[in-house]
């Protein structure tokens, strides 16, 4: 396959082979593939080489993708998984054992906190989170047992970022595997390997696929890595569909596109609703009043398509304002054409203690909006006749 320097090249011109002459590569729908005798199948269960056996290990339409998101993060290899937190959990459990410690960035996504801290104590493999506000302590917080870093920058959905590059270190000083969640980035504003993460998860439901359509997720690391990622998925099945990874691999191809208009419309709104009397805070990494503003600048190529604000007037002011946006979606998701308002306190992170949720940056008048493709002018007026309505 021809190397490409350019992102948007690389995700258009990055396929599988053609089988009949089709310029699109087709859909693969399919549940297992033929062999051609007795001995491909013996080498192929036995891994002597690699090609498709069924669906559940891998399929055309899924490598595609994923060669895609390698070729974009500058990994080596992956596996795509039915969700993101499919892959959230495929990218922590073939890596940690009975004893082990995982430390935790203290700015999580809400399921990915349950994740640490309801199950797998059940496998009695210990936990601790890190200050997010505090970096002067992260290695203070290594443990003997510690075999896991997990991080998310910009944080979900605080946007309250990491420095990649001091985290990254520290887990090369103690040989311990950083593994960041890059969904709120994308490959396109962000790349964790080249500050030397060992793995990158995403959840490719939100601006990868940018339309609402379909879920998927994806792991990626070196060979060594992807090889444990890929045994436990082979058995337990959190595999992606061929359809869906169709979908995503197309909707890769127009990524740089839209992230460029997301990034272009939420730092216009943002510096917009700065200067509107109603609203207490807004935060966003590339404004400058954002307290890690030069650390975005540093590791961010824009600052993402999403901004959270506090209107003022407490929660129930923040309820009414969200029940009288028209334009906006009222939608568990994010990433999407379709601009997005959600109220996390009541809804993604209810089950998160206060005191996290706050310390991740999340208040009970916190509105996390995902901003869409349409006219800024129009997102605007919506706010503007939510503020009036809501008062």
């Amino acid at each position: 396959m021809k190397k490409y320097t350019h992102f948007a090249t690389q995700a258009i011109r990055t396929q599988e082979e053609r089988t009949r002459r089709e310029h699109s590569v087709p859909l693969y729908l399919t549940s297992s593939f033929v062999f051609d005798d007795a001995e491909q199948a013996r080498a192929l269960f036995a891994d002597e080489y690699v090609d498709n056996i069924y669906s559940r290990f891998s399929n055309p339409n899924v490598n595609e993708f994923v060669d895609k998101m390698c070729v974009l993060e500058g990994m080596e290899d992956g596996f795509g998984t039915a969700t993101g937190m499919a892959a959230v959990f495929a990218s922590i459990m073939p890596f940690l054992n009975a004893g082990d410690h995982i430390l935790a960035s203290s700015a999580l996504f809400a399921s990915t906190t349950r994740i640490i801290k309801d199950f797998l104590p059940k496998w009695n493999i210990e936990y601790s989170f890190f200050d997010i506000n505090k970096p002067e302590t992260w290695e203070s917080e290594i443990r003997p047992n510690t075999k896991m870093i997990f991080a998310e920058t910009p944080s979900n959905p605080g946007l309250v970022l990491i420095d990649l590059e001091l985290l990254c270190a520290m887990g090369k000083k103690h040989k311990i595997l950083v593994n960041i969640d890059n969904c709120f980035a994308t490959p396109y504003l962000q790349t964790p390997a080249q500050y030397g993460a060992d793995i990158i998860t995403h959840s490719a439901t939100k601006f990868i696929d940018g339309q609402g359509r379909v879920c998927g997720g994806v792991v990626l690391g070196n060979k060594e890595i992807i090889k444990e990622v890929r045994a436990f998925c082979r058995q337990t099945g959190p595999a992606m569909s061929p359809f869906n990874a169709w979908i995503l691999s197309k909707s890769l191809e127009t990524l740089h596109v839209r992230m460029d208009r997301h990034c272009e419309n939420a730092l216009t709104l943002a510096q917009w609703l700065e200067t509107q009397e109603e609203i207490e805070e807004v935060k966003y990494p590339f404004l400058p009043s954002h307290p890690q503003y030069e650390l975005a600048k540093k590791q961010m190529k824009q600052g993402g398509g999403v901004i959270t604000f506090i209107v003022k007037g407490g929660l129930d002011r923040g309820r009414r304002f969200l029940d009288n946006l028209e334009l906006f979606s009222h939608t568990a998701n994010l990433g999407d054409c379709r601009s997005i308002a959600t109220h996390p306190a009541s809804t993604t992170h209810s089950k998160i203690e206060v005191k996290v949720r706050e310390a991740a940056g999340i208040f009970d008048g916190t509105i996390r909006a995902s901003i869409g493709l349409e006219h800024i002018d129009d997102i605007k007026a919506d706010i503007l006749q939510a503020l009036e309505k809501s008062r």
